[in-house]
């Protein structure tokens, strides 16, 4: 097994519950309906993005996860600590790395419907027909996590990014897990914020159903399908998808940071490790 891919201990039978307040069979068609409608209309945008600015497209994308997101039934709830602005307010010219825990196929439009940014991606999805062209027409940079060997590329991909001004959203579990626990992240992707010289911005997802409790339906774990879990999500009704933006991890300059530093501080932040100070140098 590769390093780059990491196994979680979740599986569908041991982790994902059926939703407490389920839909009706109603309710339930007219949210298929509603989003293979959403799909089809992002599929124009899609094919001509390319022709417009990073900038333009990251705002239609995020539009357009949002009316995904409402479609399915999901209330986006955003929650900051600290004083921190939205979108993120890097020092300099840059955009952030924005990193959050991996629970479902949905987290990428969550991040989008909430930040403009740019998603990473693994291959794969470059084989999903429709749903390849609206995440490529998103922006998003693909990575192969099957060959270590481009794993140098990515990073300058991202980091490229970074400097431009773009913010890139990424999931450095590598896999995603259930919602109880949060898994280890991984270093790779934090060398292009150090490269780039840009801040970290840890991101917190957790799905809970009106009542405020965990939900796992939406969670994508295991031999999942991707059908069987967009069903579970068409088929509950009440469900929120807590959003919280932690302060951005800032270090003095190169050389103050290591990305095994940076991914310590990151996973400790987003699965509530103790407080940490992110507004002074890192120490490596």
């Amino acid at each position: 097994m590769s390093p780059w891919l990491p196994v979680a201990p979740c599986t569908v039978a041991s982790c994902v519950a059926a939703p407490a307040d389920a839909a009706g069979p109603a309710r339930r068609a007219l949210r298929t309906l509603g989003a293979v409608l959403v799909v089809l209309a992002g599929l124009p945008w899609a094919l001509v993005s390319h022709r417009f600015g990073d900038a333009r497209r990251a705002v239609v994308a995020m539009v357009w996860a949002r009316l995904f997101l409402r479609v399915l039934g999901i209330r986006l709830e955003v929650h900051q600590v600290g004083d921190q602005a939205l979108p993120p307010a890097p020092e300099g010219p840059g955009g952030a790395l924005l990193v959050a825990n991996h629970v479902s196929w949905l987290d990428p439009l969550v991040i989008a419907a909430t930040v403009p940014c740019r998603p990473l991606a693994k291959s794969e999805i470059a084989a999903w027909p429709v749903i390849r062209s609206l995440v490529a027409g998103g922006g998003a940079i693909f990575i192969d996590r099957d060959r270590l060997s481009t794993l140098p590329a990515t990073v300058r991909a991202v980091a490229d990014a970074l400097r431009g001004g773009q913010s890139v959203a990424a999931f450095p579990e590598g896999t995603t897990w259930c919602g109880r626990a949060v898994g280890p992240f991984r270093p790779a992707v934090f060398q292009a914020a150090i490269d780039a010289g840009a801040p970290v911005r840890p991101i917190g997802l957790k799905f809970c159903d009106r009542e405020g409790d965990l939900a796992t339906g939406p969670a994508f774990v295991g031999d999942d399908t991707l059908l069987a879990s967009l069903g579970r999500v068409i088929a509950a009704r009440g469900l929120v998808v807590e959003v919280t933006m932690f302060p951005v991890i800032t270090y003095a300059s190169e050389g103050q940071a290591t990305r095994r530093v940076l991914a310590g501080i990151a996973q400790a932040t987003v699965s509530g490790g103790p407080r940490l100070r992110h507004d002074a140098a890192i120490a490596a």
